[in-house]
């Protein structure tokens, strides 16, 4: 099993990056980091997130953000799909 960002999630971390950065970069990384590397685990343990909102989706949180990584499995993959701040309405209407 391997994991594979889709470019949406790959903008949304850019854009959790960049807001975060103009208080405090390091911060900024130090998110990025944590997002990844909780993702991550999903290699090992593709189940380990909630049943989804939308249909066909799971949700992982991230601990200690606010963020929730919204995935699919696949047969021989993890799809990220989005990277959302839990405050975020998640499907959009």
């Amino acid at each position: 099993m391997q994991i594979k960002w889709l470019r949406r999630a790959l903008n949304d971390l850019e854009s959790i990056a960049d807001y975060i950065a103009l208080d405090n970069p390091t911060a900024a990384l130090a998110m990025l980091d944590t997002i990844e590397a909780i993702t991550a685990g999903l290699v090992d343990h593709p189940k380990r997130g909630r049943d989804g909102r939308m249909p066909g989706t799971r949700e992982l949180v991230i601990p200690g953000t606010a963020y929730i990584s919204v995935y699919r499995l696949k047969t021989d993959r993890v799809e990220v799909l989005r990277v959302l701040h839990s405050a975020q309405q998640w499907p959009s209407e």
